[in-house]
């Protein structure tokens, strides 16, 4: 049951892989469009976004010739749901998760 959740933040630990969520909660974009902004190789974009797949974060459909990557929030929800039971956290607001990460990474937006 633990294996999900040491995904979720093991995939969150990484600051581009961060970055990319906050990309995401925008809209769904192409893989090409994801990694525009970062000064790394598209093949290192994609291990950052399997690591983001597998760990169920994102999803990633072929549309035509294009890959493209959507946010799947469930992930945090269960990890906000395993956070409770310490009783110090209170639920992940998507929406002031979202402010956070505006913040943290304004540059990425």
């Amino acid at each position: 049951m633990t294996e999900p959740l040491d995904l979720v933040f093991s995939a969150l630990a990484d600051p581009t892989r961060r970055a990319i969520l906050t990309m995401l909660l925008e809209d769904d974009m192409a893989v090409t469009d994801v990694a525009e902004p970062f000064a790394m190789s598209l093949a290192a974009i994609s291990k950052h976004l399997g690591l983001l797949t597998r760990a169920g974060l994102i999803s990633q459909e072929k549309r035509g010739r294009v890959k493209w990557c959507k946010l799947e929030p469930d992930a945090l929800k269960q990890a906000s749901v395993w956070m409770q039971g310490f009783g110090q956290f209170d639920p992940v607001n998507l929406d002031a998760f979202e402010r956070f990460l505006e913040r943290e990474f304004p540059e990425k937006l």
